[in-house]
């Protein structure tokens, strides 16, 4: 039998170590939080993208009752495809509340937005530089294929 090993690093800060233009994409993802419908689960998802021509986009997790609704970085990242075609991604901040607070500890993207969001770092042929911020801290990682080591690209 062989082993493998797979590391991700992950820089862990505080918001006062971040660039401008980071603590700037905090406090966007931060604001969509607060602009999140989820009447069900209670666990409000903001996400804020920077396009490689200087766009902001905000995104919030949108809920109903048929449980079909669609996380906080999937309606930035789908958004900015929409409206930006063939303008790529440089970096994402995603943040939580639940319970009238920020998220103690940085929450991670589900399966289906890392998933949705390798598709626009591929496409680009860069990485998506991504910070997760929790109330704590914030986790910088250097591309959104750290989130999601083994992953699907293509048959």
């Amino acid at each position: 039998m062989k082993e493998k090993n797979i590391t991700t690093t992950i820089e862990v800060l505080d918001y006062d170590e971040l660039s401008a233009s980071e603590r700037e994409l905090v406090d966007m993802a931060r604001e969509a939080a607060h602009n999140s419908y989820a009447p069900y689960s209670h666990f409000h998802v903001g996400a804020a993208i920077l396009l490689e021509n200087g766009v902001k986009i905000k995104g919030a997790n949108q809920e109903n009752a048929a449980f079909a609704g669609i996380c906080g970085e999937r309606s930035a990242f789908y958004n900015a495809g929409a409206n930006y075609p063939g303008v790529d991604v440089t970096m994402v901040a995603i943040t939580a509340f639940t319970k009238g607070d920020y998220v103690e500890e940085p929450c991670s993207p589900c399966g289906l937005c890392r998933q949705a969001m390798l598709e626009f770092e591929k496409n680009a042929k860069q990485p998506i530089r991504v910070l997760l911020a929790g109330k704590k801290c914030i986790y910088r990682l250097r591309s959104v294929a750290d989130l999601l080591p083994l992953c699907f690209t293509e048959f």
